[in-house]
């Protein structure tokens, strides 16, 4: 900074300014600092600046799975929010591997990150409330936080899973199916719920459950498989999200299982693929923008003193060709 300021002409503590709030200075100061900076080739070393602040200007991202569409839509959302406040996202997939969590967890922490946004894999949250505890804000991403000492951005994913199963049994099927998993998984146990709450509300409804190991196409295709052969299908199949769904769709075609003529099928999610699947799939949609973007709100918002904060979202269901009228 000191060969910077001496190129420019200025203080080093213009050069300061120039990086850390260039609103203080002169513009035509501001553009001989950042020329000077380009003809030296210099590069702020960012981790002395975090030892003297005590924070970075780096987000810790958790997500359970950057495979699936729906948490690729909430980082990047995220990313675009946290520019807005100079921030940026550092990103981490867990698979829902509480190791891979703490590691992160661990990283994020030696690195003095801004804050952390995390879709926990479990209900043991104590490394998070140790984060908390040392001044590190922490907001929920796709988990309610009540009841925690954090601020959370989720969506009602019980009214959801009703949504679903209503919109089957509009459509005249009674016997449904539930595919998804692994039910430890909260979003799915309260899918479940929520549809489970609709069938008993529709007269001759029944609901089955077909666990599967994991949220992933390859699941779905497999739980597909096992409700195309030769039995007492179901009529419909509400799936806990679409990376199942488009699983059980590629089995149930390969098997010249017929939809939704044989079975009707929705997903949850609607991300991108639901629409252009070989028949456009029903889901339930999610806000993954809004619930990226809120999340870096919360964050920012906790960072400035701000009292815990919980959004939810309401879903909403979005028909196509995979639920249409039996």
């Amino acid at each position: 900074m000191k060969e910077v300021a001496a190129t420019a002409g200025v203080s080093v503590g213009t050069v300061s300014n120039v990086l850390n709030a260039p609103e203080k200075v002169a513009p035509a100061t501001v553009e001989r600092v950042h020329t000077a900076i380009e003809q030296l080739g210099f590069v702020r070393n960012d981790a002395a600046r975090q030892l003297r602040a005590g924070r970075s200007r780096c987000v810790g991202l958790v997500v359970l799975d950057i495979g699936n569409p729906f948490f690729s839509d909430i980082a990047r959302a995220a990313e675009q929010r946290a520019a807005d406040n100079n921030l940026v996202v550092l990103l981490g997939s867990t698979d829902d591997d509480h190791e891979r969590e703490r590691l992160y967890l661990e990283t994020f922490d030696e690195q003095r990150v801004f804050g952390l946004l995390i879709s926990p894999s479990g209900d043991d949250l104590d490394r998070l409330r140790a984060l908390h505890s040392r001044g590190v804000p922490v907001v929920l991403v796709d988990r309610d936080g009540h009841g925690t000492p954090f601020s959370s951005v989720a969506v009602d994913d019980k009214a959801g899973g009703r949504l679903a199963v209503e919109h089957l049994c509009g459509t005249g099927r009674r016997r449904i199916a539930f595919v998804g998993g692994p039910l430890s998984l909260h979003q799915v146990a309260d899918r479940l719920t929520g549809a489970r709450a609709a069938v008993q509300d529709c007269p001759g409804a029944t609901l089955a459950v077909i666990d599967t190991a994991a949220p992933t196409v390859l699941a779905g295709r497999k739980a597909g498989e096992q409700i195309a052969a030769p039995g007492d299908r179901p009529e419909a199949i509400f799936c806990a999200n679409d990376l199942l769904a488009i699983g059980v769709l590629q089995a149930l075609t390969m098997h010249g299982v017929r939809v939704p003529e044989d079975i009707a099928l929705i997903g949850y999610d609607d991300i991108d693929f639901a629409e252009s699947t070989i028949v456009p799939l029903s889901s339930i949609r999610q806000p993954s923008a809004l619930i990226g973007s809120s999340a870096i709100d919360l964050l920012t918002a906790a960072a400035e003193g701000a009292p815990t904060e919980h959004i939810s979202f309401q879903p909403t269901l979005v028909p196509r060709a995979s639920t249409d009228s039996a």
